[in-house]
């Protein structure tokens, strides 16, 4: 999925830390702006990644217990420290996977970036409101033993953690290296 993004130069509502909150501390963009791209994108990742969970469970429903494996552990975690830790970790790993894709010249190593932040994300297992969030659909379609409103809560809180992540062990790091000069 990261590659195909990274091919695609398509966005996941966590790439959108660096770049654009650069953009608003350099006087290139405006904070609404920003709000109306973190929106946009959260809710349009969540909404394609519902459908195509609901198609992949619908095409191969012997996924299901698979998919209910991999996604009870955000609901066992709950908001607790640990499940906003993994969250912290979660966001930065995807700043810094754009950071990387920015400073590459061709695809080539914009799909190293990519796969090492992917299997960086799994390995661990990182909490990372996307993928999380498509883990739990895919669960949820293949009648998982929580409910949507456990899904809003511990999304939520991983979604806070991946904020503070990416925004301040991240991009905070990245402004104080390079100031608000333009963007490059």
């Amino acid at each position: 999925g990261f590659i195909a993004l990274t091919l695609a130069r398509g966005e996941l509502f966590t790439e959108n830390f660096l770049v654009p909150v650069t953009a608003i501390i350099a006087h290139q963009a405006r904070l609404r702006a920003l709000a109306r791209l973190w929106i946009g994108t959260g809710i349009m990742n969540l909404v394609g990644g519902w459908v195509v969970m609901g198609l992949f469970i619908t095409s191969m429903p012997d996924l299901g217990p698979t998919a209910i494996g991999i996604a009870d552990l955000y609901p066992a975690m709950g908001v607790s420290w640990q499940a906003f830790a993994l969250a912290l970790l979660g966001g930065a790993v995807i700043t810094i996977m754009t950071w990387m894709e920015r400073n590459c010249d061709t695809q080539g190593p914009r799909i190293v970036a990519a796969i090492a932040a992917s299997f960086v994300l799994a390995a661990v297992p990182l909490n990372h409101v996307i993928v999380s969030s498509l883990e739990m659909f895919a669960a949820l379609h293949a009648g998982a033993p929580f409910g949507y409103a456990d899904y809003a809560v511990v999304t939520l809180w991983s979604m806070l953690g991946n904020m503070v992540g990416g925004l301040l062990l991240v991009t905070l790091v990245r402004l104080v290296q390079v100031g608000r000069g333009p963007i490059e």
